[in-house]
């Protein structure tokens, strides 16, 4: 008796191309595994049998193959319609099982995973005659009649582990083995497929080229339905207009604003991942993976170890990978409650190729994964980055001024009014007096629902970008939602050799454009007390926070309470550094931090909990985070604040959301507090011509 096989069903109706697909997806397996193959349409007993034969296939080769022993079956004589000789089919380290029935409900406790083909109907049928030829065209309906009946009492394609819209043009095989590894129950016999994973080769070329970055991203990536721009937008501030006070070193600002980095889900390698409570669903090229699990277990199998070299003489952190955004809602998997978002809980690219700008050296690198396709997208990319050279950096867009022209200002509305929100404040002191917790960051949410078509999100980016430039800000297009975010405050960074760091930020003061009030405010936020306690108590939690992976002794601030001031707001960052543990799991570390303690308060799973009570309604991607997950196990991710979450519906309409809040502590004064909250919403809704709501 051989060792238990996994087996694989590929299902769907006749003329989906199953059987092709089932020996291509064979042949690519076999560079690593030995392999089985059955076929149902050699077990059917007739025309009318498709009931009859999925019975036959569970009890005579199911059953004794899941056993790890040869099935011995009875094949069916299409020609003499009766059935025909015995035939023994042998067990493998994987069985791969084809036809119509091969993922019904009697077989689905046998299999480790399910594949659902997809066709058009008129592809199927004709695909299906031109492969049978006349012996099929009479028996074609009363085949298809079996199949419907079939299906309308077990949904096999809802309990499909992946779904492949079979184009017959041999990329299906290709993008299933690059999706069959993330299930849990395939995982441990491709480990090969997996390992492969981490000797890709990557091509880096320098420009030494400044391109205006808005034309190249409309450029290379305008089209995109799945696209990706973090966007160091303040790089022309920095360090100068920075305002920080630091001596003998690179200021903090500088360093977060030296790279920018664009990229989409196009080419050989390129993915899109989405994450809701619990269950991720991967597409590659023509298939969908539906991969059950918590988000950060799954980001454990596809990064944290170092799949590719940093190319000699790049400095930049990002060597390809993941890009793209994580829910608050993710809270779940760390401690939180479990509360569902309109929104995706995780949205995020695999890039195999990218654009990265050095702003610091006026260059352009192109990444590029080594695939067939790469040296046509490097022509492209080489081309893009020379004409949008050709303009004045970040040259205005037709339209561009630093607002948005729309036929009429959105009108939001908010989740709280004012005097809901005071009464939240009270609330929370009270827990803090009751000794729950030190300090609530406490939030609420600006929505307004517009026709799809009166707002431009690539347009209200570039407008936000233009009016409060930050270190973090960022522009993803993933399907139906864009995300415009203008966020200075660093969650975490893990670099490639391990050095860890978060720059919290608490305490926010407004901009004014009188420079003697506008130095007063920055001194008012400087010397508060209030807001100094507030930034503290978040860098004790971030210390507790990475300490859990961090080499012991490792975690020091190097700054407390300095001051950064932006374009609308002066701002009040600390940083904590410290070094994760060698073989630590960086996915695991990213988790432990999460979600940023600055948009939770202290201690943070308590405090959560009466977030929960108090906020009554997720956050969705308000306050998660944005940036990659890099080949070479380096991440670096921002907060996700100022920041404008725009949802098209598909019904013609198209939903905003702006998170805002602030950190409520037993000496706020409630007016301040609603006052912090409407500055920070500030730069958003100037932007789109909106007001903060009344109620």
């Amino acid at each position: 008796m051989s060792p238990a096989p996994v087996i694989i069903a590929i299902d769907g109706r006749s003329g989906a191309g199953k059987t092709t697909l089932a020996v291509e997806l064979a042949a690519l397996l076999r560079a690593h595994h030995k392999v089985s193959l059955f076929h149902l349409e050699d077990i059917y007993p007739g025309w009318d049998g498709l009931a009859a034969g999925v019975e036959r296939y569970v009890s005579t080769v199911l059953t004794p193959l899941s056993r790890g022993e040869a099935a011995t079956w009875t094949s069916w004589d299409w020609a003499k319609h009766y059935d025909g000789d015995a035939r023994v089919t042998l067990p493998a380290e994987i069985v791969i099982v084809e036809g119509v029935g091969a993922a019904s409900e009697p077989a689905r406790p046998f299999l480790g995973a399910v594949i659902w083909a997809e066709s058009p109907d008129d592809v199927r049928r004709t695909r299906a005659l031109d492969r049978d030829g006349d012996t099929y065209t009479p028996f074609w309906d009363q085949w298809a009649a079996q199949e419907e009946e079939w299906l309308a009492g077990d949904d096999v394609p809802g309990h499909a582990d992946l779904r492949v819209n079979n184009l017959a043009d041999g990329s299906a095989p290709i993008d299933l083995l690059r999706l069959l590894p993330y299930l849990p129950a395939l995982a441990p016999v491709l480990a090969p497929e997996l390992s492969a994973r981490r000797g890709l080769r990557l091509h880096a070329e320098r420009l030494d080229l400044a391109p205006d970055a808005p034309a190249l991203f409309e450029s290379l990536y305008g089209r995109s339905a799945n696209a990706v721009w973090l966007d160091s937008s303040n790089h022309r501030d920095a360090p100068a207009g920075s305002g920080q006070q630091v001596t003998g070193q690179e200021t903090s600002a500088a360093e977060r604003s030296r790279f920018s980095i664009m990229a989409d889900d196009a080419g050989t390698f390129g993915q899109f991942v989405t994450h809701r409570a619990g269950v991720s669903l991967v597409s590659a090229g023509s298939s969908v993976a539906k991969v059950p699990g918590p988000f950060f277990r799954w980001l454990n199998t596809v990064w944290g170890r170092r799949a590719v070299r940093t190319p000699e003489g790049y400095p930049g952190g990002f060597t390809l990978g993941w890009l793209g955004c994580l829910g608050y809602e993710l809270k779940r998997e760390t401690g939180g409650s479990d509360l569902s978002a309109p929104t995706p809980d995780a949205a995020l690219i695999f890039a195999g190729r990218a654009v990265v700008l050095d702003h610091n050296e006026g260059a352009a690198w192109l990444l590029a994964l080594d695939a067939p396709d790469a040296d046509d997208w490097l022509a492209q990319a080489r081309a893009a980055v020379e004409a949008a050279a050709d303009r004045a950096p970040d040259a205005p867009q037709p339209g561009g001024s630093t607002g948005v022209v729309r036929p009429a200002p959105p009108v939001f509305r908010s989740r709280d009014t004012g005097s809901e929100y005071r009464e939240k404040i009270a609330a929370a002191q009270h827990e803090i007096a009751q000794g729950n917790t030190y300090e609530v960051c406490l939030t609420t949410t600006l929505e307004a629902r517009i026709p799809e078509d009166t707002l431009d999100p690539w347009a209200t980016y570039l407008a936000l970008r233009r009016r409060n430039p930050a270190p973090f800000a960022s522009y993803l297009r993933l399907g139906g939602l864009a995300v415009a975010s203008t966020s200075p405050e660093r969650f975490l960074k893990i670099a490639a050799d391990g050095g860890m760091r978060a720059e919290p930020i608490k305490g926010t003061r407004r901009r004014a454009a009188d420079p003697q009030e506008d130095a007063q405010l920055r001194e008012d936020l400087a010397t508060s007390l209030k807001d100094r306690a507030e930034n503290i108590m978040i860098v004790d939690l971030l210390r507790n926070d990475l300490s859990h992976f961090a080499v012991p002794g490792s975690v020091t601030v190097s700054r407390l309470c300095a001051i950064e001031s932006y374009a609308t707001v002066h701002q009040m960052v600390s940083t904590i550094d410290a070094r994760l543990l060698p073989g630590a799991s960086r996915a695991q570390a990213v988790a432990a931090c999460f979600p940023a303690g600055s948009m939770t308060g202290a201690p943070k799973i308590s405090t959560m909990a009466i977030l929960d009570r108090l906020e009554a309604g997720p956050r969705g991607l308000y306050s998660g985070a944005i940036g990659y997950f890099s080949l070479n196990s380096a991440t670096d991710l921002a907060v996700a604040i100022r920041t404008l979450v725009i949802d098209s519906s598909g019904d013609g309409a198209a939903d905003l959301t702006l998170g805002v809040g602030g950190a409520i502590t037993s000496d706020s004064v409630a007016e301040d507090e609603y006052d912090e909250i409407r500055t920070k919403a500030f730069g958003v809704l100037s932007t789109l011509g909106a007001e903060f709501p009344d109620r």
